[in-house]
Formats: structure tokens, sequence, C-alpha cells
């Protein structure tokens, strides 16, 4: 039997981590219909790939659409048709959403706040107009270890993004495939798969705590390299990953 390449293996580990997420979180269940949020950036790429080739699989039996929501007053942009086409040659329905928000309306709420907050109000708007009852997020691993960092350092509480988190004013439910996959591996496979970069970067994509988060948590992985599980392992025992 022929060795597997370094390409092979890491396919196969983010494969068998998607895997394990769905199932030990119950991520999916029969008669789903996901609306994956595609930013574009590698992350909801993988996350939107490995969903179209698992609803290939009979059971569970669920379908996948993909939503794509452009600010018109951020200078952040993906390659629209790119993202259709990378949608429709999947089998997935692809949708387009072009929104945006007035910052002067609030000074107190950051620019990314609002942009967050407008875009996760399209998505909520775009899942029940289509009849989806949950909604796919690219967060991996890393993200959400960094949001619970960012929540313990100045908001004094320890929680994070959970894995799966059902809305209690809508029938909708979150759910983050990827949580169990590292940003590292996710970085690699986007370039063994060649998929294209966004046009733009948003203009405050490095000027946030996220941004020192990651750095942080570098430094911490450089003196213990069995540290995200730890932190991840407090997440599962407090409680933090699932919401209902």
């Amino acid at each position: 039997m022929p060795l597997l390449t370094e390409e092979q293996k890491l396919e196969k580990r983010i494969i068998s981590r998607f895997q394990k997420a769905i199932y030990d979180f119950l991520l999916i269940e029969d008669g789903d219909r996901i609306l994956v949020g595609l930013s574009g950036g590698k992350d909801s790429l993988c996350l939107l790939e490995l969903l179209a080739e698992r609803q290939k699989i009979r059971r569970p039996a669920f379908t996948v659409e993909a939503l794509h929501i452009r600010m018109s007053n951020i200078k952040y942009e993906s390659d629209v048709s790119y993202l259709r086409d990378f949608s429709e040659s999947r089998g997935v329905r692809f949708h387009h959403v072009t929104t945006g928000f007035d910052s002067s309306t609030d000074k107190r709420k950051s620019p990314c706040f609002l942009c967050s907050w407008n875009r996760r109000k399209q998505l909520f708007l775009k899942a029940q107009e289509l009849g989806c009852n949950k909604i796919a997020l690219g967060h991996h691993m890393d993200d959400i270890i960094h949001t619970a960092m960012m929540n313990l350092f100045f908001q004094g509480g320890f929680s994070t993004m959970p894995v799966r988190l059902k809305m209690r004013k809508m029938p909708l439910t979150i759910i983050r495939p990827l949580c169990l996959e590292a940003e590292s591996d996710l970085r690699r496979y986007a370039l063994d798969k060649g998929y294209r970069k966004q046009v733009k970067l948003c203009p405050y994509e490095t000027d946030s705590h996220r941004s020192d988060m990651k750095e942080l948590f570098s430094r911490v992985e450089a003196m213990n390299g069995e540290a995200r599980y730890s932190v991840w392992n407090a997440l599962t025992k407090e409680g933090k990953l699932i919401e209902e």
C-alpha cells in the first residue's frame, strides 16, 4: 500500500476532525437545511467544500446553501463570480446580498461590531427566507479559544462562541463544524487546494484585540504545545461549547 503524501495526510486529518465535530456535538440531523456564511476567506471556503461533500452521503440527509454578504461601506471584497462558481460547481446554490451601516448613528460601537452585527442580521433574514433551520459559520478551534481569552481578559467571564447555539427568538441554530480544526491546518489546506484569496482585505482586520489574542496565544503554545487542548477541555467541562 503506497504511503500517503503530506497533502493527503492533511486532508484526511481535516475530514476526520470535521466528521468528529458533527457527531460529537450533534451538529447535523436528517432534514436539516443549512445556510453557510460564505465570506470568501479560507475557512468559509473549506467549510462549504466539506459540507458539500458530506451532503452526498445519505445519512444524515441535509441540504446546503451559501450566502455571501458584501458591506457597501467597508473596503472588504471577494470575487463574487468566483464564489458563485465555487459553490455551484459543488452542487450548492449561491446567494449574494449587499448591505451596509451608518457608524455615525452609534459612535460607541466599533466598525467591527457594527459590520459583524449587520452581517449576522442578513444571515438570519436570508436563512428564514430560504426555510433553513441552521446557519454554519467557519470558525475554527483557534477562533473559539481566542474568543474565550478575550472574554476572560476584557469581560471578566469564561465563555466563548458555542459550537452549537440554539437561538431563543427565532427557529435557528448556529453551528461551527470546523471547531476541532487548527487554523494552521486550514491555511495549508487552502494553499494545497488553490483557494483564491479575497480581492481586498478588511482595513480593520489587524486592528483589534482578536489579533492581539492570536499573538499572545502563539506565545503560550510555544511554552506548552498542549495549551489549546487544556483550554478546550476547560470549555468542555464548564459546558461552554453547547448552548440550547
